[in-house]
Formats: structure tokens, C-alpha cells, sequence
């Protein structure tokens, strides 16, 4: 106990030694330096290290030591992928970032809400990640009833899109995180209870994040009274003023006539208690269909043309304009767009709605981490569809560091060995010489 309470003052007075502005400067420095210091292996190490401390000083009591403790571990995961720390320190990383959650400010809960959901990519599928979301569901379902500051509530809802879509082993799952985000923009409230109007970015928000997890859905396995008001409230969000909105409203559309599940999340169809639908009401079913299609359609059409007021930006009227015409294009002829982007020297590309969803979600939580996942997170990879033409990397860049020193090392069992075989092989070719020098001398005489 002694050893590990001396670890975590000195990963604090680390993290603290400069003032609150200066955020993770110092150990974003002394990171940067270790990168281009000669000899790899003891990079490794040092990198280690100072996630290591980092990690100790979550446990610290004063909150800007670990919301500086949490930015530089996010700035780790986000320039290399921690595969070897992760197997150590997984459970105890995710156990302090739910109580950073728990008891934080709201700069803290936003740092730890990102780092959970980067170590679920990192994790990737299985029974860690699935244990990251049932351990977490509860934490952050507590934590949108605790305030409504709107970077709380955005960081929250797109750590539970992350670790849902990562650790979710089933529709059930899946579809109780997607009721939850619901819920932060639709709350079921009690007869004395005021509701608290959500912001247009979380709205934006919650509609992508929503949207994110849908694409992973059958969508015939769905709930139909759970979700049989959504269409009509997005195509109500098709009408506000917000820009943001309506894009992330008018792809939710788009997928969700893609998928083919119009009829579940349509208000007018009559379903039984086991969800499926009465025979009777087909034909009032395929009106009311139709019609919630002809009113999307011309709310597409309007936004692909709508005209620039005073104060609209360029940029996002731009924007909006060319995802509503895809949209369009969408509805009346059923093309998809399809999108390319490059990913260091290799192109990614998209051809359906909810690849294109899952590509603009994954990029927009990873950010400038965005591109190191793609080129080496096969998780990613095989979501996306992509492979990067330097899968297969020099075996070199995959070894551990203890493994590294093994071979690297000049000092190694291995490199003296390699040594001495090369001196031997120097001495009987300089020997071989030698012989064949005196030789020939012999047959001048």
C-alpha cells in the first residue's frame, strides 16, 4: 500500500507541477522529446510510464490533477493503440473513469466519457466490452438525470453510442441504450415534473448517436411501440431552424427507409402484443405510409433549394443543400451517395446510408485519432470495409518491449550471438584469402 500511495503523489505532482492553464503541456512535452530521443526501447518504456502515473492519479482528490490525468491518457490512446496497457489496466482504468463520471465537474465527465469510449474501440469485441457497457449503462443513465449542461449530455451520449456499439451482444441490448438517448430529448415525465428543453446540439447529438446504433439493428427486431412516434418527430425536426438538426433528422430518415422498417417507427400502424401487424390494417397502414413519404420527400425537396437569408452561413447552407439533394435522390430513385475519403495513401469508401453514418460518427468521436484507427484498429476496419494496402506491417513495429530489447538490444543474447558468427565467418574468409594469395605467389616463383 506504502508503494502504491508514494506511485500516485508522485503521478499527481507530475500532472500539477505546472499551473491549471497549462492543461497536459508538460507531459505532452516530455512525450514529444521521448519520441524523436535515440533508442526505442527505452521510448517504450518512458511511454508506459507515464500511463501508468496517469492512471495513479485518477485516484487523486483534486479534480484539475485528473481531468489532466485523463487528457493525457486520451492523448495516448489517440496516437498509438495501447493493446499491451489495456490488457494490464483495463478494469482499472474504466472503474476510475466511471467514478471521474460519478463525482466529477463537467470538464471531468466529458475527458472520462471520451476515454471510455476510445478504450472500447481499443478493446474491440468481446467480453470486455460487453462487460464496459453493462458496468457503464447504469453510470451514465444516472448521470443525464443529474444536469443539463449541454458538453455533459453530448459526451455522454456519444460514449454510450461507442460502448453500445462495440459491447452490445444483442437487439435487446442495443435497443435499451437507444431508448435511453431517447429519453434525453423525450423524458418520461411525472405529473410535477418540468421538462427542461434540450439544445439544438444535443438534439443534433442524440439523433447521430441514435442513428449510429440503428445501423446495427435488424430493424424488424425492434420494438414498434417503443419507436412508433419517431418518424413523425423527425420529420418535425426537418422544420426547425437549426441546420445541424435537420442534416442529422434527414439521415435518420434516410436509414430508416433503407433498412426497410418504415412500418415500425410509423404511428399509424396497428400492431398486435407479439408486433406484428393485424391483416386488416394494411391498406390504412400503406396510405399512412405513403403519405409520411410523399411529406418527407417534398421537406427534402425544399431544403435541397432552400434559398440563403442574411445570416446564413455559406458553408453549412452548402452543406445542407447537397445532403438534402442525396437525400432526394435517395427517396425518388433509390440511389445511396457514395463517398470517398483518404485515409493516408489508401481511399475508404462508402455506398449505402448506414456505412456513411457509421463513418461520419467514428471520425467525428476519434478526431485527429481518426486516421492512426483506421490504418491499424481492425475492428474498424472490418465495420468500414476497409483495408489499408500496409496491413500487413513489418514485424519489427509489432513486437512488445520487452521483446524489442530481446532482439533490438546490441547487448542481446541474440545480437552477440549474430556478432560472433559474423566475426567467425570474417576470420576463415580473411583465411581463405590467405591461402590463395600464397598460392599464387608460389606459381610466379
Amino acid at each position: 500500500m506504502g508503494k502504491r500511495n508514494n506511485q500516485r503523489k508522485n503521478a499527481a505532482m507530475m500532472l500539477d507541477s505546472d499551473d491549471d492553464n497549462s492543461s497536459v503541456s508538460s507531459t505532452s512535452t516530455m512525450r514529444s522529446d521521448l519520441m524523436f530521443a535515440p533508442g526505442n526501447d527505452e521510448v517504450q518504456v518512458e511511454k508506459d510510464s507515464l500511463l501508468d502515473q496517469a492512471v495513479d492519479a485518477l485516484y487523486e482528490k483534486r479534480g484539475s490533477t485528473r481531468e489532466k490525468a485523463l487528457a493525457s491518457i486520451l492523448e495516448a490512446f489517440n496516437s498509438s493503440l495501447q493493446h499491451e496497457f489495456v490488457e494490464k489496466k483495463f478494469a482499472t482504468l474504466l472503474h476510475q473513469c466511471l467514478n471521474c463520471i460519478k463525482k466529477g465537474s463537467s470538464k471531468e465527465i466529458c475527458l472520462a466519457s471520451h476515454v471510455i469510449g476510445v478504450l472500447a474501440l481499443t478493446v474491440g469485441c468481446g467480453d470486455n466490452a460487453n462487460e464496459m457497457l453493462e458496468e457503464s449503462l447504469p453510470v451514465i443513465s444516472q448521470a443525464f438525470k443529474s444536469g443539463s449542461e449541454s458538453t455533459k449530455t453530448i459526451a455522454l451520449l456519444e460514449c454510450l453510442a461507442i460502448i453500445t456499439f462495440v459491447g452490445g451482444n444483442d437487439p435487446e441490448q442495443t435497443e435499451k441504450s437507444m431508448q435511453v438517448m431517447w429519453q434525453v430529448v423525450h423524458p418520461k415525465l411525472k405529473s410535477n415534473v418540468v421538462a427542461v428543453k434540450p439544445s439544438a446540439t444535443v438534439i443534433t447529438t442524440m439523433v447521430f448517436a441514435w442513428s449510429f446504433l440503428l445501423t446495427t439493428v435488424d430493424g424488424w427486431k425492434l420494438n414498434p411501440k417503443d419507436w412508433q412516434e419517431s418518424i413523425s418527430y423527425l420529420s418535425s425536426l426537418l422544420d426547425k431552424d437549426d441546420r445541424s438538426v435537420r442534416i442529422a433528422a434527414g439521415e435518420a430518415l434516410a436509414l430508416i427507409f433503407e433498412i426497410g422498417s418504415l412500418e415500425k417507427f410509423s404511428v399509424g400502424t396497428k400492431s398486435s402484443d407479439d408486433g406484428s401487424t393485424e391483416e386488416g390494417n394494411k391498406p390504412r397502414e400503406y396510405v399512412h405510409i405513403q403519405g409520411l413519404k410523399a411529406k418527407i420527400i417534398n421537406q427534402a425537396r425544399d431544403l435541397s433549394a432552400e434559398a440563403g437569408g442574411k445570416s446564413a452561413a455559406k458553408k453549412d447552407l452548402t452543406n445542407q443543400r447537397n445532403m438534402f439533394r442525396d437525400i432526394l435522390e435517395y427517396f425518388e430513385d433509390g440511389y445511396s451517395p457514395e463517398i470517398s475519403i483518404k485515409v493516408g495513401s489508401d481511399l475508404l469508401q462508402t455506398s449505402t446510408w448506414s456505412q456513411l453514418i457509421q463513418l461520419n460518427f467514428l471520425k467525428h468521436f476519434l478526431g485527429g485519432g481518426f486516421i492512426k484507427h483506421m490504418q491499424e484498429n481492425e475492428l474498424l476496419q472490418d465495420v468500414l470495409g476497409f483495408t489499408p494496402k500496409k496491413k500487413c506491417l513489418d514485424s519489427e513495429n509489432r513486437l512488445s518491449g520487452s521483446e524489442k530489447r530481446m532482439f533490438r538490444s546490441p547487448n542481446s543474447a541474440l545480437n552477440k550471438a549474430r556478432t560472433q558468427q559474423l566475426n567467425k565467418q570474417r576470420m576463415l574468409s580473411a583465411g581463405k584469402n590467405i591461402g590463395r594469395f600464397a598460392a599464387n605467389v608460389g606459381d610466379d616463383v
